[in-house]
């Protein structure tokens, strides 16, 4: 799934991120368990809050990480944590 840069990503229901002290890692609480989150991935799930669209999202990254192909990280995040089940448009 490819969500399009006027998409509003949030996290589905009963998921939520974390910051695992004992792993010293940001993870992903699942129904079904947890995922560990890298830096990157998790800046990236922190920004889906329902509230900025893909393109924001981007923008706001870029910035921070300038000449990084951010835009194709993130659609690629949001893609594979989309298959999941995991994020939804907030639009929907």
């Amino acid at each position: 799934m490819r969500f399009g840069d006027d998409a509003r990503p949030c996290l589905v229901k009963g998921s939520r991120l974390m910051w695992d002290e004992a792993r010293k890692q940001h993870v992903l609480l699942v129904p079904e368990g947890a995922l560990m989150l890298n830096r990157t991935a998790a800046e990236v799930l922190e920004l889906c809050t329902g509230e900025r669209t893909v393109a924001e999202i981007v923008a706001a990254l870029q910035e921070k990480y300038p000449g990084a192909p951010v835009a194709e990280d993130v659609h690629e995040l949001l893609g594979r944590i989309a298959e999941r089940g995991l994020i939804a448009d907030a639009r929907e």
